[in-house]
């Protein structure tokens, strides 16, 4: 007889199924026992009166992995309506050690770093699980819109020889002898890639060796990057993001509605055109002194609320960033040299893409190198490729695990990782 999963027995009403998963909960009531068993579709309740199955199910434990043979039976106050008669009850293992918080509550009571140090059942809990099955539906939705705008898909390496952006801090390490890096993007690959493709993305881990202990950043995240070549400026790049917000925010919507009703959120909407200001503007907004050389947490709280109430939006672009607070391969604003074709974008009040255009002429490189002291030798493969044609071009990078928090409305990103690495954890 074929498993089914719990979401397919009211399919079935007066056949005898088989289904397997783990023991969510026992009520053990005078004349009757229900047992909750668990699959990754939900749960399914079995009524137990004959008291030899039911002594079976007085001995196990939650969590402990069981199959049920079973014949389903229509009840409206079951889940899905429908529950399971007259089992015949099978552990698949030994019976399992409980985990020190009871996953069957509506709600983790464990501290979060308690959760995080038993991650693997912790995730098991409906509300912690649904975050990465809205993080699955954002990737999916991520790459359909890519390749519907015919952007091919790389892989680029996460170890490298020198770091990418210049004067942040690199984990480092020892690659037969020689010194390397783990990559904090795939920024100079990305852009070589243009020179291929000439549209590109990819989805992948990246690493930031930077001593922050904040709800908002890790160590180790996962990066959705995109680079597309032959654009005017920064704002051909920006439409581009705009319609692959829209089509994750579908994609979450349309295949992640059980998660989403879980966590009690929905899909924000991403306006036809996102409002923008210029980082001047934005400094005036916020009552920011005009020589502030970047946004600080508060103001980008402070512009979440003012996009909000002036626009009814839950996204803002930020655009013409200081140069002096960009990465060397930013294009500068030709009317204004001192601000940066490039923005950030913020979802409720937090930074949540960074992109823009690139320099494209080689001699360019070599001048903003210069202008900011660096060598241009660790450099040396990525520039040299721009001595044989390169198209203007521009790109951004979206932070998975910010974006899963901020559409969920966690407190910390870390509710949302399945296994975070940050300042302090390394482990499980």
């Amino acid at each position: 007889m074929q498993r089914i999963l719990s979401s397919q027995l009211h399919a079935h009403i007066g056949d005898t199924v088989r289904i397997a998963g783990w023991v969510h909960r026992r009520r053990l009531l005078k004349s009757v026992a229900f047992l909750i068993v668990r699959d990754a579709a939900g749960l399914a309740q079995v009524v137990v009166t004959d008291p030899t199955a039911r002594a079976a199910v007085e001995k196990l434990t939650e969590e402990t992995v069981v199959e049920v043979t079973a014949t389903v039976v229509a009840n409206d106050s079951a889940p899905a309506g429908v529950e399971l008669t007259e089992p015949t009850v099978r552990p698949l293992g030994p019976p399992a050690v409980p985990p020190p918080f009871d996953l069957y509550r509506p709600a983790l009571t464990a501290t979060l770093p308690t959760q995080l140090d038993h991650a693997p059942t912790a995730l098991r809990h409906p509300t912690r699980s649904a975050a990465l099955r809205i993080s699955a539906a954002a990737v999916a939705g991520f790459r359909a819109t890519l390749d519907a705008h015919r952007f091919v898909e790389i892989h680029t390496p996460k170890v490298v020889a020198s770091s990418t952006e210049s004067g942040a801090n690199v984990f480092s390490l020892d690659w037969f002898g020689r010194p390397a890096y783990l990559a904090q993007s795939p920024q100079f690959y990305k852009q070589l890639m243009v020179g291929v493709f000439e549209r590109v993305y990819e989805v992948g881990p990246v690493f930031r060796a930077e001593p922050h202990d904040t709800v908002r950043h890790l160590a180790q995240y996962t990066s959705l990057d995109v680079e597309l070549g032959f654009v005017a400026d920064h704002r051909d790049v920006m439409v581009v993001l705009r319609d692959t917000l829209a089509g994750m925010a579908g994609a979450v919507a349309d295949r992640a509605g059980g998660a989403l009703a879980t966590l009690g959120v929905t899909v924000p909407e991403v306006p036809a055109e996102i409002p923008a200001v210029h980082f001047t503007e934005a400094l005036a907004i916020v009552g920011a002194p005009a020589d502030e050389p970047d946004l600080a947490p508060a103001h980008e709280r402070a512009l979440g609320e003012w996009a909000h109430r002036e626009h009814g939006s839950d996204f803002l672009f930020v655009t013409g960033y200081p140069m002096a607070k960009r990465p060397f391969y930013t294009h500068p604003d030709p009317a204004r040299p001192a601000y940066a074709n490039g923005f950030d974008l913020l979802f409720r009040g937090m930074e949540l893409v960074t992109g823009g255009q690139r320099l494209h002429r080689y001699e360019d490189y070599l001048a903003a190198l210069a202008a900011r002291g660096e060598p241009v030798e660790p450099y040396a493969g990525y520039v040299d490729a721009f001595r044989h044609g390169m198209p203007p071009h521009g790109g951004f990078a979206i932070g998975l695990e910010r974006f899963v928090a901020r559409l969920t409305g966690a407190a910390n990103v870390r509710e949302v990782t399945a296994f975070p690495r940050d300042l302090h954890r390394l482990t499980p």
